[in-house]
């Protein structure tokens, strides 16, 4: 399984209660999506027990320190990145790209704070905001690849 979070925007206590929900449910990796925003928030990340790889959203102004923060928590990089993962190709983001990029098992994206799960050859998900701010709903979301799905969960 894997947990899907993005648009954080440096709300430690909705970070942390993410953090706790991915260990409780064992995900095996987590995909951030972007807008982490401080560095900081690398403290809230330190307790996940899965790997975490993540892109630079639109928020994401010192990407060199954010970098050097979450070094040894998380692998941070920019633009858009394809990740293998046990066989599946994954392709993860913060703006929605025009196309999807072709063989893809699960698109992800951030940056709307809209939730968004779609089934389908390709799973799309945006996990909508962690932070909380906009909306008024903390979410993220789990895929389980083997079943071919996809779950939003509501933090708050």
């Amino acid at each position: 399984m894997i947990g899907i979070i993005s648009d954080t925007h440096d709300n430690l206590p909705l970070i942390s209660k993410a953090v706790d929900l991915f260990n409780e449910r064992k995900v095996q990796l987590v995909l951030h999506a972007g807008d982490l925003v401080s560095p900081f928030t690398v403290r809230a990340f330190k307790s996940l027990d899965a790997p975490m790889i993540g892109v630079f959203g639109n928020n994401d102004g010192d990407r060199e320190t954010l970098i050097k923060f979450f070094e040894g928590v998380a692998e941070l990089s920019a633009g858009w990145k394809m990740i293998e993962h046990e066989g599946s190709k994954i392709i993860l983001t913060h703006r929605p790209l025009p196309d999807i990029p072709p063989d893809c098992d699960l698109y992800i994206y951030g940056h709307t704070h809209e939730p968004v799960i779609e089934a389908g050859d390709t799973i799309t998900v945006n996990p909508g905001e962690c932070s909380g701010w906009l909306s008024g709903r903390s979410t993220v979301a789990i895929a389980d690849l083997d079943k071919k799905e996809a779950k939003l969960i509501e933090l708050s």
